[in-house]
């Protein structure tokens, strides 16, 4: 039996502690599997009958669990709970490998792919996480795939053959096998199940147009709680290309590029416990690809308690912690378009370069099947036409076709090329450090840019930008506000908040009012103000 991560007798206690107490804030972090039952849970499963201690036995993955023979829990689903922070946090081997798997990269391009991608040896990943997870990447990317099939199961009427495909799942006995395994029931009876539970939710309605009848496969992202969904729509809405992506109230919608074809999803936040999502696919079998990616976007599987508790015992940040709990990292479905969109926000507002942005992938975009638009949202009204281009778009263009500065217009295609070409890999697997090693190389990008695409488009929860100016004055400002003196460059200061840099700076952009705007500045602001003071080749 392999344990989960950190498994100290301390951890082992506080673990128990949690399914003894039924803690929702362990939900992710660990999976229980009680030996006497058979079954893996959440710590917060509402089954009346708490596990004996001696029954007990702690996982990372519902993979690991799997592979010693427990089967997911009917009452709690443990595997759509919001997933471990800790494989966004470390960005050793591990980390980059479960984040490669859950994007879905080993259905795409197997386990030796995934290895040649890490530049390692198979062999070496497989004892890797083996040892460290529990599970081989194998396993991880069967409960992937099990994920993916039940989600299909109860959100469709799909016939099995196409759910086990679009599952990623290479023949129907594979699927029918592993579901049985997994979830302890055939998929005509998990399906029935769904069915009966729908019909008592009858009230529920999606916000968006009605996402059954559109065709959508509609379900509910988890996330802990607090979630400060207000800050989370407004850095998404102020950053919105018009034809790429909305805001509209409570809802968020977007185009995607998946590895299978183009996509849309609209995110509903109107609830405070859950995100409802609904995807219009041109393939089923970029579900859970799509799921991963606006997860990311959207910072769920963030642990808010554990970074507001870290943040807030600095006297600068302790307001606005305790002001706006739950502030999240919003980030980019895509580290290329991050890398793209910093580069043209460098010495612009965010207003302009939205526009720069609107005008460049209406030229170059790939414009979505109008009935795929017309579906997914509201037909002609719908504001979601166009798909962000991808780094070989960019790479194939003239650089005086963009209508930029010479030299900015030259960055643009030299950095798309190195995305294209591998030398730059900004995936949801990258190092990290490797990738921003890479951009600097780059003619026309420095740190703020780096750290930008970094923060954006490689969802690392430990980024500081340096010499943003808004950022600066957010700081002096609130440091006035609150009576702190200190000689203390705020670089310096930052690295007391390591590991949850990137939080920090959305609670200092969000607490500034200039008083010429008289609202949050910051990257939700389109002022002057929030203009990189660095130069493009700093």
């Amino acid at each position: 039996m392999n344990p989960a991560p950190s498994a100290t007798p301390a951890n082992l206690e506080a673990w128990a502690r949690a399914v003894e107490s039924r803690d929702s804030r362990f939900d992710g972090w660990v999976i229980v599997g009680v030996t006497s039952t058979g079954i893996y849970c959440r710590p917060s499963c509402p089954t009346p009958v708490r596990p004996k201690r001696a029954n007990m036995r702690f996982f990372a993955t519902p993979a690991s669990a799997q592979m010693e023979g427990f089967r997911a829990c009917k009452r709690c689903l443990p595997d759509a709970a919001p997933g471990s922070p800790e494989w966004n946090r470390r960005d050793d081997l591990v980390g980059r490998a479960i984040r490669a798997i859950d994007d879905g990269l080993v259905d795409r391009v197997g386990v030796q792919g995934l290895a040649r991608h890490l530049a390692v040896s198979s062999r070496h990943l497989h004892r890797l996480l083996s040892t460290e997870v529990g599970a081989t990447p194998v396993a991880l990317a069967r409960a992937r795939r099990a994920r993916a099939a039940r989600v299909l199961i109860e959100t469709t009427d799909l016939p099995f053959g196409e759910v086990a495909f679009g599952s990623g799942f290479d023949s129907i006995r594979q699927f029918n096998d592993t579901v049985n395994e997994v979830f302890a029931c055939t998929p005509t009876v998990l399906r029935a199940k769904a069915t009966q539970q729908s019909a008592r939710r009858s009230g529920h309605r999606p916000t968006m147009p009605d996402a059954v009848s559109s065709g959508a496969i509609s379900l509910r992202l988890a996330h802990r709680a607090p979630y400060d969904r207000d800050q989370v729509l407004a850095w998404l809405g102020s950053h919105a290309v018009p034809g790429v992506e909305a805001r509209e109230g409570w809802c968020y919608s977007r185009s995607l590029r998946l590895p299978h074809g183009p996509a849309v999803v609209a995110l509903d936040l109107s609830s405070g416990t859950h995100v409802e999502a609904s995807f219009w696919l041109t393939s089923l079998v970029d579900l859970q690809t799509a799921l991963h990616r606006c997860r990311r976007m959207l910072d769920l599987d963030a642990d808010p308690a554990v970074v507001d508790e870290s943040l807030g015992v600095d006297p600068l940040l302790a307001a606005g912690v305790a002001r706006h709990p739950g502030t999240r990292s919003p980030a980019d479905v895509d580290g290329f378009d991050a890398l793209l969109r910093a580069i043209i926000h460098q010495q612009v507002s965010v207003a302009s370069a939205v526009g720069v942005l609107a005008r460049l992938t209406a030229a170059h975009g790939h414009r979505l099947d109008p009935a795929l638009s017309f579906a997914a949202l509201g037909g002609e009204r719908s504001p979601i036409t166009t798909v962000f281009p991808d780094a070989e778009v960019w790479a194939a263009l003239d650089p005086d076709e963009l209508g930029l500065p010479a030299s900015r217009a030259a960055t643009v295609v030299a950095a798309a090329r190195a995305v294209a070409e591998g030398t730059v890999d900004l995936s949801p697997g990258a190092d990290r450090e490797a990738a921003r090693q890479q951009l600097l190389r780059i003619k026309g990008i420095g740190p703020w840019t780096v750290a930008v695409t970094s923060l954006r488009g490689l969802s690392d929860p430990d980024v500081f930008v340096p010499g943003d100016l808004a950022l600066e004055r957010s700081a002096q400002e609130v440091a006035r506000r609150q009576g702190i003196e200190g000689s203390m460059s705020l670089e310096a200061r930052s690295l007391g908040w390591s590991p949850w840099r990137s939080y920090a700076m959305h609670h200092l952009w969000r607490s500034y009012a200039p008083k010429s705007a008289g609202k949050t500045a910051g990257p939700d602001t389109p002022l002057e103000t929030t203009r990189n003071p660095m130069g493009a080749n700093a």
